[in-house]
C-alpha cells in the first residue's frame, strides 16, 4: 500500500471526477491521502475532504505566494483549524522565490513562516514546507534562508524535534538535503524525479536513504512520466515510487513499505485506522 503524502484535491481540475479520482487512487493501492491548504479557504476545503472520506487527512496554512491573504484575523482562524482532529500538519508554508522577485515581498514571506512555526509548535503537529528558488535553481537564497529559519526553530523543539515535517517536492541539492535531514526532517520526492531530463534529482534520490523520503503527487500538479502532459492524480503515485526503486535498485513493494511507514512516523495517521 502507498501514501499520497501531497494532493490539492480541492483544486477546479477535480470538480467533476473528485469521487472517481480517489477510487482510482485505492485501485491503484494508495491507502491514505493528504490535502494540504494553500489559504484560509482552501485549508478549510481541505478539512471538509478530511471529514467526508476516511482516508484523507488535512494540513492549513497560508502558502508562501498567498501572503497578502494572511493578517492577523485570518491567522486566528487559520489557527484555530489547526486544532481539528484531521489536520495533522501545518502547512502548505515556506518559502517562494520564483514567482516572488521583489526583496520586501521574500521579508514577507519570511515572517509569515514564523507564526506557522510556532503554530505547529503549539498544536505539536509537523510542517509541510514549499521551497522553490528564482529560476527553479538547486539552491540559492531561499534554500539559505529557509534553513537559517529552521535550524533555530528546530533547536526549540521538543515532541517535534523528532519528526517536524517533509519539504515538499523537494529540488535542492545533496549539501541542502543534508542540513534537512540533520534536523530530521523528511524529503518529499514527486513527479519530477521521472522527468528524461532530470538525472540530477535522480542522483539526490540514490543517496537519500530510503527512510527518510516521503512519495507525493502534488495533484494536480507535476504530472509523472508516462501521464506527463496531463492532469496529475493520486493513481499516479506508483510511478514515482517505481523511479525511487530503480534508482534504488529495490522493488516498488519495498518503497511502498518504507515511505508509507515514514509517512506514519511523521504524521501518526494509523492511530485513525
Amino acid at each position: 500500500m502507498l501514501t499520497d503524502t501531497h494532493c490539492h484535491l480541492y483544486l477546479e481540475q477535480f470538480v467533476r471526477d473528485l469521487d472517481e479520482a480517489i477510487q482510482r487512487a485505492m485501485e491503484a493501492g494508495v491507502e491514505t491521502m493528504l490535502v494540504p491548504g494553500m489559504d484560509l479557504e482552501t485549508s478549510r476545503e481541505a478539512i471538509t475532504l478530511a471529514e467526508k472520506y476516511e482516508n484523507i487527512f488535512a494540513a492549513v496554512g497560508f502558502h508562501p505566494t498567498e501572503a497578502e491573504k494572511m493578517n492577523r484575523e485570518s491567522f486566528a482562524m487559520l489557527s484555530k483549524l489547526a486544532e481539528h482532529k484531521k489536520v495533522i500538519a501545518i502547512g502548505e508554508i515556506g518559502l517562494d522565490y520564483y514567482w516572488v522577485k521583489e526583496t520586501e515581498k521574500r521579508i514577507e514571506q519570511q515572517q509569515n513562516l514564523l507564526p506557522h512555526l510556532e503554530l505547529a509548535n503549539k498544536v505539536n503537529k509537523p510542517v509541510i514546507l514549499h521551497l522553490r528558488e528564482e529560476n527553479d535553481a538547486e539552491s540559492g537564497d531561499a534554500t539559505n534562508d529557509l534553513l537559517d529559519i529552521l535550524e533555530p526553530w528546530h533547536k526549540t523543539l521538543i515532541t517535534l524535534k523528532s519528526r517536524p515535517g517533509v519539504f515538499h517536492s523537494f529540488n535542492g541539492n545533496l549539501e541542502s538535503a543534508k542540513r534537512a535531514l540533520e534536523m530530521n526532517f523528511f524529503i518529499g520526492v514527486a513527479g519530477p524525479v521521472t522527468y528524461k531530463k532530470n538525472d540530477s534529482q535522480r542522483d539526490l534520490v540514490r543517496q537519500l536513504p530510503l527512510d527518510s523520503i516521503l512519495v507525493e503527487t502534488d495533484s494536480p500538479f507535476q504530472t509523472p512520466v508516462p501521464n506527463r502532459g496531463k492532469r496529475n492524480e493520486p493513481a499516479n503515485i506508483g510511478l514515482i515510487a517505481d523511479k525511487i526503486a530503480e534508482v534504488h535498485r529495490t522493488t516498488r513493494e519495498a518503497v511502498a513499505q518504507i515511505t508509507t511507514a515514514n509517512a506514519n512516523r511523521l504524521f501518526g495517521w494509523e492511530a485513525y485506522a
